[in-house]
């Protein structure tokens, strides 16, 4: 790795007055959905005219009042679509389409005579700025580089009179801008601003992309907050941002952004967008959701933006992306498993505020299930264990059992190389401690009661053998027990017991659960079902002896 040596850093900003960091976001900005533009340029397959029909309407579901839809004047493809939802009426009154066009006359054309009968647009104009563009690119000095963008806002200011100038709205992106100089990234912006003459019923856009992301994200907001102290008319400019992920902190910047002063963001849903993608709109969205701010867009249903997106773009949703994947609602660790049950458990006593561990939003507020927050592998404790035992099953399983039985799981996990199932985790328990019944089975038993002493006559099979025992005692479990040990020839103690209602297939039963030691003091544990509580601690002491003797 010695080629770092042919990189250079990024210069900073030397901001020593930069207000953004003690701003605070309280407030989504206006979102602007490129998926249809920079999103479906980048994809192998880009979308048919079909699919980017339904994708407009999915968007304007989700609640997004600008989406830009194209590059009309780039390939019939995209003209065709931006004719197609103009003619057919497909633009709701509050959505505003977006289009992009270069700073070339017969293009501006083109991409005029698209938006011909719209309701109302933005026309998008656009030419790179960079040093590194002007250098080797275009070979034009800033000066050159400058007329382009007057050049192609005098001609959109032209062009929009002819076709009704009520109609339309007015961007302007200086490509490449986290590479251009601040001091002329402001003064280019200015002169396209000097044109538009924004007013407050006017507003114009000024889009600040970071065309490659060239550096970290603190960066970016001292040139948002940099250029938001330099633009002219601003305050009837509206200050917009759309970064890419070239060093995966897309959404970090455009955070950041915001703090610094933006008003608007340009995103993709999922990071979709050339090269390694565009800032994250649903990330960011759901961001501001976990913060208590409202996002003015809808994600309720995240499975359904996932389906959209999947099949409208060939890429599939990544399990660990924020919010919508696979497994974000999953935990494999025991320790989080455990936080997790017991924050849950916690939410009843403050039900309108979310507050668990590892889940910084309430899964059901996406659509998604708490039945899969918990899933068992050989990573998992007794905590995520017990709350799959409880929450499917509704077995209450002792602490001191969840431990035995979590190493039991641990093995058979690791043995099989695989997470386990609940269905699984389940029948392990089941197998392990319920009704065990050889070498000993209880057959029948009777109690008698005469004061404080009761009287147990029991009919039991050893190993294949009848037998009956009767014995006293101060309870039928005091009495069994010593009945048994006196039968079998051993000696154990009760030292701990716990039962409750079970209510799990077609017939309500109890459940006990048993622990015993022996005389070396090694412990065994057994449970047992019935409908009747006093057998079901009956066929537990069994199970527990069971174990211990086999």
């Amino acid at each position: 790795m010695m080629n770092f040596k042919k990189y250079r850093p990024y210069k900073t900003m030397s901001m020593p007055n930069r207000k953004w960091p003690s701003n605070v976001t309280t407030k989504a900005p206006i979102w602007c959905s490129v998926d249809l533009r920079d999103g479906n340029q980048a994809l192998e397959k880009p979308m048919n005219l079909d699919q980017k029909i339904k994708f407009f309407k999915f968007l304007v579901e989700r609640g997004f009042k600008e989406i830009e839809v194209g590059f009309p004047a780039a390939s019939d493809t995209e003209y065709i679509f931006t004719r197609t939802l103009i003619e057919e009426n497909l633009i709701p009154d509050d959505v505003v389409i977006q289009v992009l066009t270069q700073s070339r006359e017969h293009i501006i054309k083109k991409t005029f005579e698209a938006l011909k009968g719209v309701k109302k647009a933005i026309v998008h104009l656009y030419n790179s700025t960079s040093t590194l563009q002007r250098d080797v690119v275009f070979n034009k000095d800033k000066k050159e580089i400058t007329e382009l963008a007057v050049f192609g806002a005098e001609m959109i200011e032209k062009l929009s009179e002819e076709y009704g100038k009520e109609h339309f709205l007015f961007e302007y992106s200086p490509e490449s801008f986290t590479g251009t100089e601040m001091d002329y990234a402001a003064e280019i912006c200015n002169a396209v601003l000097d044109v538009w003459k924004p007013t407050p019923d006017r507003k114009v856009i000024i889009n600040l992309p970071s065309t490659v992301e060239m550096a970290t994200p603190n960066i970016y907001a001292d040139q948002i907050e940099y250029m938001c102290e330099h633009l002219k008319y601003r305050e009837n400019v509206l200050v917009s941002l759309h970064t890419h992920n070239d060093r995966g902190t897309a959404v970090a910047a455009t955070e950041l952004g915001m703090l610094a002063g933006a008003d608007r963001v340009e995103g993709t849903l999922f990071g979709n967008g050339e090269r390694t993608g565009n800032s994250d709109i649903l990330n960011l969205a759901l961001n501001l959701f976990s913060q208590g701010i409202d996002p003015e867009l809808d994600f309720t249903d995240i499975n359904k933006s996932i389906k959209m997106y999947e099949a409208s773009t060939g890429i599939d949703v990544h399990p660990r992306h924020p919010y919508a994947g696979d497994l974000v609602y999953t935990a494999f660790s025991g320790s989080h498993q455990d936080a997790i049950k017991k924050g849950m458990a916690k939410m009843e006593e403050h039900p309108d505020h979310w507050e668990v561990p590892y889940l910084p939003i309430d899964p059901a507020d996406v659509g998604r299930s708490y039945d899969p927050i918990i899933r068992i592998n050989s990573q998992s404790g007794k905590g995520g264990i017990a709350y799959i035992l409880e929450h499917n099953y509704g077995l209450i399983v002792p602490k001191s059992m969840q431990q035995e039985f979590s190493l039991i799981v641990t093995k058979v996990s690791d043995e099989e190389n695989r997470e386990l199932a609940p269905a699984e985790i389940y029948d392990l328990f089941m197998r392990t401690y319920k009704d065990i019944k050889k070498p000993v089975e209880i057959v029948y038993y009777n109690e008698k009661t005469e004061g404080k002493t009761v009287t147990v006559t029991a009919d039991i099979i050893i190993d294949g053998a009848a037998k009956q025992i009767v014995e006293k005692g101060n309870g039928i479990l005091d009495a069994f027990c010593k009945g048994l040990q006196k039968e079998l020839g051993i000696k154990f103690d009760v030292v701990n017991y716990s039962e409750h209602s079970l209510s799990f297939g077609n017939k309500s039963r109890a459940i006990t659960y048993i622990q015993i030691y022996d005389k070396e003091h090694n412990s065994y544990f057994g449970a047992g079902t019935s409908s009747n509580i006093s057998k079901s601690s009956l066929r537990a002491v069994v199970s527990a002896v069971n174990k211990m003797r086999s």
